[in-house]
């Protein structure tokens, strides 16, 4: 629903959350560890990960039938250490085909494609990924099975953060995936643009951040269909890392563009109170629910 103060949904209405399975404004400070246990000295972390069939109400009175790792879009956020070992079991509770392919370093038997490895994983079936985490930065994961673009464009992704030797700084931080929804399924762009599932929902619920305080927004485009997304920050700059796989920013900026696939850390101190509106530089996404607000609160300065 446009008009002059913007695009939300009609009448400030929102979504079902509790009936979705998840919620984006809980999704987005939610890191996953895993189960932790030590081997041979080593950290181990161990996750067991979904196919799960799901129908989710995208907006109001409009529901999409997802494919989704754990019941969500996106998947949960595993976070590890470099050096740590992960191991992922997959299971295939879907009605179709599924893989989990991890951007990062690894065996080609650990891939996650069709005809390397194990393969695809059938319905009903199960397979566990093991890999080291390297190399430190921000990745992602999704379904590699064909064909490619609707596995992913139906919800087969999420994030995987592997931090560097000794962390980053304290900071408060948050996951931001971006992402779209082929409601006619046609495979011709989108009808509606989100991050974190549900478009607008941080418009209608801003996220709250202290003044002064440093924030580290983990931001990945998983975009089907269309070929680039992009974040622009209203009333402030932040650094970027690309990938987040160097420690030094590389600029100092208030609008990055993303293909797909691409990653990138942000961080940003916000010197005034107020309320920030963040969203896609392309008026198309932002229009049909990329936008959001961040409400600025005072704080402790750090």
């Amino acid at each position: 629903m446009g008009g002059a103060n913007g695009a939300t949904f009609r009448g400030g209405a929102g979504v079902d959350h509790a009936a979705n399975g998840f919620d984006p404004r809980t999704l987005l400070r939610e890191f996953d560890y895993g189960t932790v246990s030590t081997e041979n000295g080593r950290t181990v972390r161990d996750w067991t990960i979904r196919a799960e069939d799901r129908d989710i109400e995208v907006a109001p009175g409009v529901v999409f039938p997802a494919w989704t790792f754990n019941g969500s879009i996106p998947g949960p956020t595993l976070r590890a250490t470099a050096g740590d070992l992960m191991r992922v079991r997959f299971i295939n509770d879907s009605e179709h085909p599924h893989t989990m392919h991890f951007h990062g370093i690894h065996p080609a038997d650990m891939d996650g494609v069709p005809m390397v490895g194990r393969g695809i994983i059938s319905p009903g079936e199960e397979f566990t990924y093991v890999f080291d985490a390297e190399p430190f930065g921000l990745h992602l994961y999704h379904c590699h099975v064909g064909p490619l673009a609707e596995h992913i464009a139906r919800g087969m992704y999420g994030t995987f953060i592997v931090d560097p030797p000794g962390g980053r700084p304290p900071a408060d931080e948050m996951i931001m995936v971006q992402h779209g929804y082929n409601t006619t399924f046609d495979g011709e762009g989108n009808q509606l643009y989100a991050v974190n599932g549900i478009p607008f929902v941080y418009m209608n619920d801003p996220i709250q951040v202290r003044r002064g305080e440093l924030v580290r927004i983990y931001l990945v485009n998983i975009l089907e269909y269309d070929p680039i997304n992009s974040f622009h920050l209203h009333g402030n700059f932040f650094d970027y890392y690309p990938t987040g796989t160097r420690l030094e920013p590389s600029e100092f900026t208030d609008t990055v563009i993303q293909a797909q696939g691409q990653r990138g850390i942000c961080e940003i101190r916000f010197p005034y109170p107020g309320k920030f509106m963040f969203h896609a530089h392309k008026s198309e996404f932002a229009d049909l629910g990329w936008m959001g607000f961040f409400d600025v609160v005072d704080g402790a300065e750090s």
